[in-house]
């Protein structure tokens, strides 16, 4: 195992801690760290310890990781394979550089490296998940999880619209629990015209949408590579999606409740349609 070689700050205006210093999301996106600029393209914040030990185990490259002095002894297995500098501070020196009493006291800068193109994504997908103008980072999260544990994280493969938030901000990452890390996903910038390429790739594409002529999942019969297309709650799939996809489908419900949420939807056909063949 590496030596693990800590690094004590106990000044919290000390210029390494400046990525951690109360910093939003969007900032980090658009810094650049000291990577090659071909693995740069921004930076992206894992808080929790189960988060960032899925983090330093990923193949993404890690920036730095800054963690409260007793939370060393829990984390030492993994930080010496972090392969970035591991900043240790108090706990007090923490919640002044991070802007509040983080309870965690762990957390780890990543770089988000480039998207892998759309027809790697499918090329390595034997289940994807298709997203249209989701723009709540818990509902994001929440599919990555789902997608993760009912497709398994190296058979599936996420793909948003231009619109869509990003799944590596802090609350789509934490609410993940680290899934974002290790699931496969790109931006289709060409969209909805992905889907014609989906199908074309032999994926059945499958729209989540309880308008008329949709059949109940229940009935459904899945066979071979499936994607299933979830669109924004509220608005649901464009006409022009829905149109693409090879097969309308919908979640039987209660007639007294509007609709599910479109994490819990996604889950119910993961798990439906992510049965042996």
């Amino acid at each position: 195992m590496p030596a693990l070689d800590l690094i004590e700050i106990d000044d919290p205006a000390d210029e390494r801690l400046v990525v951690y210093r109360n910093q939003k999301d969007a900032w980090l996106a658009v810094q650049r760290g000291d990577a090659p600029a071909a693995r740069s393209a921004g930076l992206f914040m894992a808080e929790g310890e189960l988060v960032v030990r899925t983090l330093i185990d990923s193949p993404r490259q890690v920036h730095s990781v800054l963690v409260a002095e007793n939370r060393v002894d829990t984390m030492r297995d993994v930080l010496a394979g972090a392969g970035a500098p591991v900043y240790v501070v108090p706990r007090p020196v923490l919640a002044e550089v991070v802007g509040f009493d983080m309870h965690r006291g762990v957390l780890a800068a990543g770089y988000r490296g480039e998207l892998p193109p759309l027809e790697e994504v499918l090329g390595q997908s034997r289940t994807l998940v298709v997203l249209e103008g989701i723009a709540n980072h818990d509902n994001v999260g929440g599919i990555f999880r789902s997608a993760a544990a009912l497709a398994g994280a190296d058979s599936v493969g996420v793909v948003l619209c231009p619109r869509c938030c990003d799944p590596l901000y802090r609350k789509a990452v934490r609410v993940s629990m680290g899934t974002a890390l290790r699931v496969r996903w790109t931006v289709a910038e060409e969209w909805p015209g992905c889907l014609d390429v989906m199908r074309e790739r032999g994926f059945e594409t499958l729209a989540m949408t309880p308008s008329e002529g949709s059949v109940d999942l229940n009935e459904f019969e899945p066979v071979g590579k499936r994607a299933v297309v979830l669109g924004a709650e509220g608005p649901g799939l464009s006409d022009a999606a829905m149109e693409r996809c090879t097969q309308r489908v919908r979640i039987s419900i209660d007639g007294s409740v509007d609709s599910l949420n479109v994490a819990v939807a996604g889950a119910i056909a993961l798990a439906r349609v992510c049965r042996p063949d």
